[in-house]
């Protein structure tokens, strides 16, 4: 999701295309059935595809759906994100 926050249509679409590349290349990570939201918040306008990959790769690695995490059983949603999510459903 790429609200109209992180800039006007030309940027948030070039957010979502370079997102959505990045979130390709991951997917094998993610298992069959799963439901994967990722939400850019206005810095990424600026950010490199280096920094989009870091970030993307630490939210993966806070729900151990990559390696370098031990797992420790599934993940459980901070109940702010979980507000956040609910507050943004109607984009």
């Amino acid at each position: 999701m790429v609200s109209k926050a992180v800039g006007n249509s030309v940027v948030r679409h070039r957010v979502t295309r370079r997102l959505r590349h990045l979130v390709m290349q991951r997917l094998g990570t993610v298992p069959p059935g799963s439901s994967l939201v990722v939400r850019a918040l206005p810095p990424a306008a600026t950010a490199s595809s280096a920094e989009l990959g870091a970030d993307l790769d630490a939210a993966l690695k806070r729900l151990s759906l990559l390696p370098g995490r031990p797992s420790d059983g599934p993940a459980t949603p901070r109940p702010d994100t979980a507000a956040d999510m609910r507050g943004h459903a109607g984009e």
